[in-house]
């Protein structure tokens, strides 16, 4: 396809059939009755968008920094060119599956751009097609600006490890970069299920074999089941969706591997309640056992908007699996007591509570006090301690501000001051959003 060079006010629809003449020239347009796809996304990521949204009635929508915002000029979109663009994308499977379910997920590539992971899905009788953004490269640990123990954390040797948070909140991100890390420090076989692969991994040290549901298995249960007979080391599971998938991951965890994968969960506490529920009630006892045994973190995280407008920086909660946080699990009594451990272990342990990974955020400047109190767990507590008051849980905060001045300049234990940290989904250019294009 021929790269196009036109104006910015040009709409994405065929000349001929709207018959709206359009000034200048160009060679983008088609007239088989499909959007330049590949167009509009160039033009999302030059604006620094994280998601592209296509609606019928609706121009293109870019969601940048949190917010959605409309292409600049552009044009409301038709079903018809919507449903014959999300359709030209798929591959055989792919098709069929939408014609039966009316929805499929999917990978989409464009040479020298980037790549994206696709929702194509059907409301009010027509198509509507979701665009994730993924970048070629995978970001090391270091440049995610995430804490120094998560590089600990990838390189154990076995037991399950859960990265959790809402969507978009970039928990593929997080995963890929510690994948990257084992590959970059392990000798070892790395197998991923993902629906659909986002980031390609290349072999460094180890061998990194990547699946991807619906084009090179069916489900991420079959495909983690037939993973127990292909050598593996680790397994990285996209998404933890289904009960089979869970007690499978356990199994395969049990067995000596080191199994990732990711939850839509907010913290750890839920995280581990999340799973238990999953289970029959008979059952749930022997798995509180099991799960206190074979976890050996949750990472639990949420994009916070930056003081200066420029983008997302990540607040991390770390919960990794001591004596008391096993107690923790294995008593469903004391569950509730393990977002005070976490808190408790900042020091001795690496772990960390939202509410301190955010107060140290607050201190880098990253994040202004405001946003920070409507993200924290306990608003009250986290305001005295901002106004240097010991709050209710005072314990909690001890080995926290011993150490702070130790970390003095870093981001969330790792990384550089607030004037070199980077904007996620930005590249630190102050402008508006719709002057990018």
């Amino acid at each position: 396809m021929r790269q196009p060079s036109c104006s910015r006010n040009s709409r994405f629809r065929s000349k001929k059939r709207q018959g709206i003449p359009l000034g200048e020239t160009c060679e983008f347009q088609r007239g088989d009755g499909t959007l330049d796809l590949n167009e509009i996304l160039k033009i999302a990521i030059k604006g620094g968008a994280s998601d592209i949204h296509l609606k019928s009635g609706l121009p293109p929508m870019f969601r940048v920094d949190g917010a959605l915002v409309p292409l600049k000029n552009g044009e409301r979109l038709m079903p018809d060119e919507i449903q014959k663009t999300a359709i030209s994308i798929m591959n055989p499977l792919q098709k069929q599956h939408f014609e039966e379910t009316r929805e499929v997920d999917l990978a989409y590539g464009i040479a020298g751009l980037g790549r994206f992971r696709v929702n194509c899905f059907q409301q009010r009788g027509s198509v509507g097609v979701v665009f994730r953004v993924i970048p070629f490269g995978v970001k090391s640990i270091e440049n995610l600006f995430l804490p120094k123990v998560i590089e600990r954390i990838a390189l154990e040797n076995r037991g399950l490890i859960l990265v959790t948070g809402t969507t978009g909140s970039g928990k593929s991100t997080t995963l890929a970069s510690m994948i990257e890390y084992i590959n970059a420090n392990r000798t070892c076989h790395i197998m991923t299920i993902e629906d659909p692969i986002e980031f390609l991994i290349r072999d460094r040290r180890s061998i990194v074999n990547q699946r991807e549901i619906g084009v090179d298995t069916q489900s991420f249960s079959t495909a983690l089941r037939s993973a127990l007979r292909q050598d593996p080391d680790v397994i990285l599971v996209g998404e933890m969706r289904d009960f089979e998938t869970i007690e499978t991951a356990i199994i395969a965890a049990e067995t000596g591997h080191l199994v990732m994968s990711t939850l839509h969960t907010l913290d750890a506490t839920e995280t581990i309640n999340r799973i238990i529920s999953v289970f029959p009630p008979y059952q749930q006892k022997q798995i509180r056992l099991q799960l206190s045994s074979i976890l050996r973190a949750v990472i639990s995280q949420r994009l916070v908007p930056r003081a200066d407008g420029k983008g997302r920086v990540p607040a991390m909660e770390v919960m990794v699996t001591t004596a008391r946080i096993r107690e923790c699990i294995s008593d469903k009594d004391r569950t509730k007591e393990i977002a005070d451990a976490i808190a408790k272990g900042f020091t001795t342990y690496g772990m960390q509570s939202f509410d301190q990974s955010l107060m140290q955020l607050v201190k880098q400047k990253l994040v202004t006090y405001e946003e920070a109190l409507k993200n924290v767990s306990n608003p009250d507590d986290f305001a005295l301690r901002f106004r240097g008051i010991g709050g209710t849980s005072d314990g909690t905060w001890d080995d926290f501000e011993t150490d702070d001045e130790e970390k003095e300049g870093d981001v969330l234990g790792g990384g550089p001051s607030s004037s070199e940290a980077p904007a996620e989904g930005g590249d630190g250019k102050d402008d508006d959003f719709i002057q990018r294009f």
